[in-house]
C-alpha cells in the first residue's frame, strides 16, 4: 500500500506541475481544443473521448462509493471535472482511512463490512 500511495502522490505532483506549465503557456482555453479534437475524428480526438469515458467512470465510482449521497454526488462531479489530481488525492486519503484494506478502499466501509470473505475471494 505504501508503494501505491507514493505512486498516487507522484502522479498528483506530475499532473499539477504539467498543468501549471500548460496554463502558463497556453492559457485556460481547454474546452475548444479538447472538443475540437473529438470533432475532427482523428487519434487525438479518440484519446479525448476515451478520457471522457474514464472521467465518467471515476465520477460514477466516487458517487457510488458514497451511496449517491449529496456528498457522493459532489465528489462525483468533482472527480469528473478534476480528473487525476482529484481521484488520486481521494484514493490517497481513502487508503489511509481504510488502513490498507483494499476491500474498504474499493467498496467503502459499509459495503466492505457487508461483504463476506468468500464473496471477496470469488470476485478476485
Amino acid at each position: 500500500m505504501a508503494s501505491f500511495r507514493l505512486f498516487l502522490a507522484a502522479l498528483v505532483l506530475a499532473i499539477v506541475a504539467y498543468t501549471a506549465g500548460t496554463i502558463a503557456h497556453h492559457g485556460w482555453n481547454l474546452m475548444p481544443m479538447f472538443f475540437g479534437a473529438i470533432a475532427q475524428g482523428a487519434w487525438p480526438g479518440q484519446f479525448n473521448l476515451d478520457f471522457v469515458g474514464l472521467l465518467s467512470l471515476s465520477g460514477l465510482w466516487l458517487a457510488w462509493r458514497h451511496n449517491f449521497s449529496p456528498v457522493g454526488l459532489a465528489l462525483g462531479v468533482l472527480g469528473f471535472f478534476g480528473g487525476t489530481p482529484v481521484l488520486a488525492t481521494y484514493l490517497l486519503v481513502a487508503s489511509v482511512h481504510a488502513r490498507g484494506d483494499s476491500r474498504v478502499l474499493v467498496l467503502g466501509p459499509k459495503r466492505a463490512a457487508l461483504a463476506s470473505p468468500m464473496t471477496a475471494d470469488c470476485a478476485a
